[in-house]
């Protein structure tokens, strides 16, 4: 099988491939030259109404009621479920050098990061796959006569809102999950980057995934997702984005009265105290920050270092800062462009604040003269002496810039940890096991890591966030729970 060529220009809609119902695309541009690298529909509220019925009809059948469960999908037992989930993470394990290229040249990462991120949608379908028929019911002892029971079942149609910096990954987390629950979905990608969202479905083709089970509308925000998140059939939305745009799906949902499972990004610290392992933690300190251009909504965007090795973990980010090595995604190298010339605007105007606030840059990583002068390029920059209140320290930049936080003792580091709008994710360096725990306890975040950064992805792990940063948890089994209905029965026989 190859995943391309395929028309990049076409919604999937009820397992065929078509013009959009406007007739009308959008342009798909490489960020690493600016230059045109595709095509794609700008699918409207009729491609999107039309996926919705044909993912009902994969699940009741055409012209059923909803519920009865008949249509070619929704029949499945979970363990056909899982057997076609884990045929499509063969396929895409087995394309993950054409993944990788596609998402290097849509969003800019370097080629290694694209190939990681095709080997997590395959350990996402496998994961799914495997627990498709693991999800079970209980029994609840109850009065003399009954039997009382829960059932998980399915939503119904799911919404899968994805944003442009890890397609492929957020894909296998919420439709992965979504679909071994027995949910039909609609996907909706972000508009600046498509080609792998496309690609899983031209996957689930050959693996057999009914069709109607699995639809595809890109399109603009404004039109096909605010569609999408206001259709009076869809009975689930999973959004990962922005907190402005998160509320305006989320406010549409209510209008309907069904959940929402939102990520919306973090301000997240790393922790470092006088006793550390430094050696362990200075790649995780940079990595975390710059990966992806810095635009990860878990980015390790505050590293908080105590005191007394300050100097030392300035000196040696410093080194690594300027050791960092950028360039065009198919160069694989270690940073690539941010996505778009909005972002690059966006993130310079942050760094337009730190010099004009006089704040001290203890390093920037080169930008190559040989760079495409039309690419979005931002260089790494790491700030130091970053006061807690400052608004680099407090906004979500979604580029290559990390604030150094001095602090002194552990009551302020929690202080100056919590004290942004956002709670997604933390990191705690140490080699004090009891100090580790109670910053993990105290710590407002849906996940600490303790002398890591990230646990590899850690695909088992459930992952959300608190305050500004959302609701709802994807991963492990967590996200199987999001993904389905518990119905009690309770069933009177003396």
């Amino acid at each position: 099988m190859s995943l391309v060529p395929f028309d990049t220009s076409c919604v999937f809609i009820d397992g065929r491939w078509r013009s959009g119902d406007s007739g009308q695309t959008l342009a798909l541009v490489n960020p690493s030259d600016g230059s045109e690298l595709a095509r794609i529909a700008r699918g409207n509220a009729a491609d999107i109404d039309a996926a919705v019925r044909a993912a009902q009809a994969a699940l009741d059948g055409p012209g059923a009621t909803e519920g009865e469960r008949t249509g070619p999908w929704g029949r499945l037992t979970a363990a056909e479920r899982g057997r076609i989930l884990l045929k499509m993470s063969a396929l895409a394990l087995e394309q993950a050098d054409e993944l990788a290229r596609l998402e290097a040249l849509d969003v800019g990462k370097p080629l290694k990061q694209g190939r990681a991120d095709a080997v997590a949608l395959a350990r996402y379908l496998e994961f799914y796959g495997g627990a498709a028929d693991k999800v079970h019911g209980e029994t609840i002892p109850f009065a003399n006569g009954y039997t009382a029971l829960t059932l998980r079942e399915p939503h119904g149609v799911t919404a899968h809102i994805v944003p442009w910096n890890y397609p492929m990954q957020i894909i296998g987390r919420s439709v992965g999950a979504a679909l071994a629950m027995g949910n039909a979905c609609v996907l909706k990608p972000a508009e600046e980057a498509c080609l792998t969202a496309l690609a899983f479905a031209r996957i689930a083709e050959a693996a057999g995934l009914p069709a109607g089970t699995l639809n595809v509308v890109p399109g603009l925000g404004e039109e096909a997702g605010a569609a999408l998140s206001a259709h009076r059939d869809v009975r689930h939305i999973s959004f990962t984005g922005s907190v402005p745009v998160g509320t305006l799906i989320q406010t549409a949902a209510a209008k309907n009265a069904i959940p929402v499972t939102l990520e919306l990004g973090g301000k997240s610290p790393q922790i470092v105290f006088a006793d550390a392992d430094l050696d362990a933690a200075l790649p995780f300190l940079v990595n975390a920050g710059i990966q992806n251009a810095g635009q990860t909504c878990s980015a390790a965007s505050r590293i908080l270092v105590e005191r007394p090795v300050f100097d030392t973990v300035m000196a040696r980010m410093a080194e690594r800062y300027r050791a960092l090595r950028m360039g065009p995604a198919l160069d694989d190298l270690d940073i690539g462009p941010v996505i778009s010339a909005r972002q690059r605007e966006i993130v310079q105007g942050y760094l337009d604040v730190v010099r004009d606030s006089g704040l001290r840059i203890a390093a920037q990583a080169p930008l190559p003269a040989s760079l495409p002068a039309s690419g979005y390029w931002v260089p790494p920059t790491l700030v130091a002496d970053v006061a807690a209140d400052h608004r680099i320290a407090q906004e979500e930049i979604f580029g290559p810039v990390q604030a150094l936080i001095p602090f002194d003792g552990e009551p302020e580091a929690l202080r100056i940890a919590n004290g942004t709008p956002y709670g997604l994710v933390a990191g705690v360096w140490t080699r004090d096991g009891s100090r580790a725990l109670r910053m993990a306890r105290k710590l407002q975040c849906g996940q600490v890591f303790v002398n890591n950064y990230g646990a590899g992805g850690g695909i088992e792990l459930p992952f959300g966030g608190v305050k500004h940063s959302g609701h709802g948890r994807e991963k492990g089994f967590e996200a199987l729970y999001g993904f389905s209905v518990l119905k009690t029965v309770a069933i009177r026989h003396d």
